[in-house]
């Protein structure tokens, strides 16, 4: 039983879908297409004589045929019903009506409704159940017929009148016998087996349906989440271009106007680091709106038409990399604390081969560190060392400062934030505390230098987790 149930497809859990109203509509045209071709079927039998001795008059003749084509709409929406009522169908009309039911039409129409029930079963238990009955009752009628109806010996009295010998391997009776059970082989297992490669067609056709659902659903989550993630990482560029620049501007110009009458030189040159501060973050903002506004999509995601006009184009200018921390120190060092920077490699050029994702990220976190100091601490001094180790395949950024909190300056935790999103994206972590035996901050951050996503565990007793 488990080896036809795997062959019927019982033991899958897949069930085929009920007939659309298209299809409903369809087979209704159909039924009507194999009454009047068994109409045509048996008229133009009758014209040749054959229906000479059938023993019913032409009203049974066409009712037989007609509730034959009736069973044909409900061959998807009542598939094994129809198996059943085919089988029965023929078995009676083969006994009452036995040239209405042998013409050519009548079993082409039976053959079909045993392959629809088949190919539209949905309990394929149920499938497997009626096609036994089905069978049950062909190979009884025929059993009855050979053994004890009259049939055989009116078949060898037609077949031997002009054969005086036996004239092939077999006689008369085992001939007609093997004929017999060759045409109902050829008729039942035909329509089984083609029913049977229907429905696994269909059932590959779901499943291949159903992946292609699957797949859209999880790309349309990936889409979404890589636009989540896309408005993070802009928002976190932002935080760190805006929060950076203003900070040190806001400095740069109270440091200005405390010294502007006593020492014009000294607010002139805080003056100069506010202009340059703010062209460096307006230029870096328009890098970002450059990426928000790029080229939009065509339907195959490739881009087409500028978002901002005929022939706009794109801010590419490249980001900010190690080679820019001098450059960030010397833009952020004020009148009151100054900054300094140090990349410290493992080996020559070591800083040089890092790549591009993960020196943006380092560049990102001293420059939000050293806002920190400006926003937040009395600091006279601020020191950023960036270490590169190849050997151990590490990158690790620690910013300190020599000051204390400054009241009422307590932040949101958004810069804090966006390290700590920096990191665990390239697989590292981050540190961030009061100095131990000394006054100041200090913050530690470490990823892997190719950016994977896998933890580093780091130093031990080393300040606080945050």
């Amino acid at each position: 039983m488990s080896t036809i149930e795997t062959w019927s497809g019982a033991d899958t859990g897949w069930e085929r879908p009920g007939p659309t109203a298209a299809e409903r509509r369809n087979d209704l045209w159909l039924a009507l297409a194999a009454a009047l071709t068994a109409a045509l079927g048996a008229e133009t039998m009758r014209s040749l004589g054959a229906f000479e001795n059938e023993p019913h008059g032409v009203p049974w003749q066409y009712l037989g045929m007609l509730t034959a084509a009736a069973l044909v709409p409900l061959r998807r929406s009542r598939p094994t019903l129809v198996v059943i009522a085919a089988g029965v169908h023929m078995l009676v009309l083969g006994l009452v009506l036995p040239m209405t039911m042998s013409t050519l039409p009548m079993q082409a129409l039976y053959f079909f409704l045993i392959f629809s029930g088949v190919a539209w079963g949905r309990d394929r238990r149920a499938v497997v159940a009626a096609v036994g009955l089905v069978l049950a009752l062909m190979v009884g009628w025929v059993a009855w017929s050979y053994a004890f109806g009259s049939g055989v010996a009116q078949a060898t009295a037609r077949f031997s009148a002009d054969l005086p010998d036996q004239v092939g391997l077999f006689d008369v009776p085992l001939a007609f016998g093997l004929l017999m059970l060759l045409n109902n082989v050829l008729f039942f297992g035909g329509s089984i087996l083609l029913g049977q490669i229907a429905w696994n067609a269909a059932r590959r056709t779901g499943q291949v349906v159903e992946q292609a659902r699957t797949i859209e659903a999880q790309s349309g989550r990936l889409r979404d989440q890589a636009v989540v993630a896309e408005r993070i990482r802009i928002a976190r560029e932002l935080h760190d271009v805006v929060a950076h620049h203003v900070s040190v501007m806001g400095v740069q110009a109270g440091a200005a106007r405390k010294v502007m009458d006593r020492d014009p030189d000294a607010a002139r040159t805080a003056l100069t680091a506010i202009e340059r501060n703010s062209r460096d973050a307006v230029g870096q903002m328009h890098g970002l709106l450059g990426t928000l506004r790029a080229e939009e999509p065509d339907e195959e995601g490739m881009p087409s038409v500028p978002a901002t006009g005929a022939g706009a184009v794109v801010d590419r200018a490249p980001q900010p990399t190690l080679q820019d921390l001098p450059a960030l120190a010397a833009g952020a060092t004020t009148p009151t604390c100054r900054v300094q920077v140090r990349v410290v490699e493992s080996a020559p050029g070591a800083a040089a081969r890092v790549p591009t994702p993960v020196q943006l990220s380092a560049y990102r976190i001293v420059q939000e560190a050293v806002a920190n100091v400006h926003r937040h601490s009395t600091a006279r001094g601020a020191q950023a060392v960036v270490r590169v180790d190849e050997d151990e395949g590490r990158l690790e950024v620690e910013v300190v400062d020599d000051g204390s909190l400054r009241p009422g300056t307590a932040g949101t935790g958004l810069g804090l934030r966006g390290m700590r999103e920096r990191a665990q994206h390239l697989g590292g972590g981050v540190e961030a505390g009061p100095r131990q035996g000394m006054p100041g901050w200090r913050v530690r951050v470490w990823f892997p230098l190719e950016g994977r996503r896998a933890g580093v565990a780091p130093a031990a007793g080393a300040g606080l987790s945050a």
